[in-house]
C-alpha cells in the first residue's frame, strides 16, 4: 500500500495535468458549438474506424467456419453434377446404340458399348483406354470403332479397364480394301497427321479415284467387312513397283473420342480352331 502511494505521490504532476486537461477539454467542446462539432464528427470518425477492425478481425476469425459450410456446398454440388453426368451419359450411350445400324452381315458380332477415359494424340505411338474390361467381357484382340469409323485393337485387359493400340500408332496394321473392290491393302499410320493414315501394299490393278472410301477387309475376326475407315485423298505408285500407296482421311476424329463400341466375334473362337486344325494338316 505504501509503494502505491509512493507512485501516487511521485507522479502527481502527471496526474493534475491530465485532470486539468480534461478537465480543460470538457469545457472547451461542451461550452463552444464550432469545438463541439469538431469533438462529434472526430469521435464518430474513430468510432467508425474502430468499428471497421473490429468487424474486420472478426470477419477474418470467422472464414474458417465459412469455408467449411463452402466446401460442404461443394461437395453436394458436384456429387450432384457427377449423378447428373452419369444419367445423361446413359442416356447418350442408349441413344448412341438404339441409333446404330447394324448389316445382316453382321449378325455374328455382338458389340459393347464403352466410355473412353484416356486418350493420347500426339505421340509417336497413341493407346487409347476404355472403361470396360474383363468383368464387363472385354478381351485382347477385340476390334474397337466409333459411330465414325475404327478406332483401335484391344492388346491389354485389366478387370474394369482396358487399353487399346490406337489407329495412330505404327504398330497397328488393318486389312483394308476400296469399298466396292476385292483388292486388299494394309493400314498403318505414318505418324504425320492424327486425321490421316497410308494404304499401303494395294494392288497395281485396283480401281480407285479421289474421294472413294476405305473399308475394312474382313480378313480377321477382329472387324466384320465393310466398317468405314475414310476417303482417299490421293495415290501414287512407283515406276518399279506392282502396288500403290494411298492417303487416307480418317472418319474417326481421335481429338474427340468419347463413346466406342467393342466388337466381339462369336465365331472367333471357332475360327481359331479351324485355322488351328488347318496348319497341322500342312505341317503334316
Amino acid at each position: 500500500m505504501s509503494e502505491l502511494l509512493k507512485f501516487f505521490v511521485k507522479y502527481s504532476s502527471w496526474f493534475l495535468f491530465a485532470a486539468y486537461l480534461v478537465a480543460g477539454c470538457a469545457l472547451l467542446f461542451s461550452r463552444n458549438p464550432y469545438q463541439h462539432h469538431v469533438y462529434l464528427s472526430s469521435a464518430n470518425s474513430i468510432a467508425s474506424a474502430v468499428y471497421k477492425t473490429t468487424n474486420n478481425v472478426t470477419s477474418y476469425f470467422s472464414l474458417r467456419d465459412i469455408n467449411e459450410d463452402l466446401q460442404h456446398r461443394n461437395s453436394d454440388l458436384e456429387l450432384e453434377i457427377y449423378k447428373l453426368k452419369e444419367v445423361i451419359r446413359g442416356y447418350q450411350q442408349q441413344i448412341y446404340a438404339d441409333t446404330m445400324t447394324v448389316d445382316s452381315a453382321l449378325t455374328r458380332y455382338q458389340f459393347l458399348i464403352a466410355h473412353v477415359i484416356n486418350n493420347s494424340i500426339n505421340h509417336s505411338h497413341n493407346y487409347i483406354t476404355i472403361e470396360k474390361g474383363r468383368l464387363d467381357g472385354v478381351e485382347p484382340e477385340m476390334g474397337v470403332m466409333d459411330q465414325n469409323g475404327i478406332v483401335g485393337i484391344v492388346n491389354v485387359v485389366g478387370d474394369h479397364t482396358a487399353r487399346l493400340i490406337s489407329v495412330l500408332n505404327p504398330y497397328l496394321r488393318l486389312s483394308c480394301k476400296v469399298k466396292g473392290e476385292d483388292q486388299v491393302g494394309s493400314l498403318v499410320w505414318d505418324g504425320r497427321d492424327p486425321g490421316e493414315a497410308i494404304l499401303e501394299e494395294l494392288p497395281k490393278h485396283a480401281k480407285f479415284v479421289k474421294g472413294d472410301t476405305i473399308v475394312t477387309s474382313g480378313y480377321s475376326s477382329v472387324f466384320p467387312e465393310g466398317v468405314p475407315v475414310g476417303t482417299i485423298l490421293s495415290g501414287s505408285r512407283d515406276r518399279e513397283d506392282n502396288f500403290y500407296t494411298l492417303r487416307i482421311k480418317l472418319f474417326t476424329d481421335f481429338s474427340t473420342l468419347s463413346t466406342v463400341r467393342v466388337i466381339r466375334d462369336k465365331m472367333k473362337d471357332e475360327l481359331k480352331t479351324v485355322e488351328k486344325e488347318l496348319e497341322i494338316k500342312n505341317v503334316n
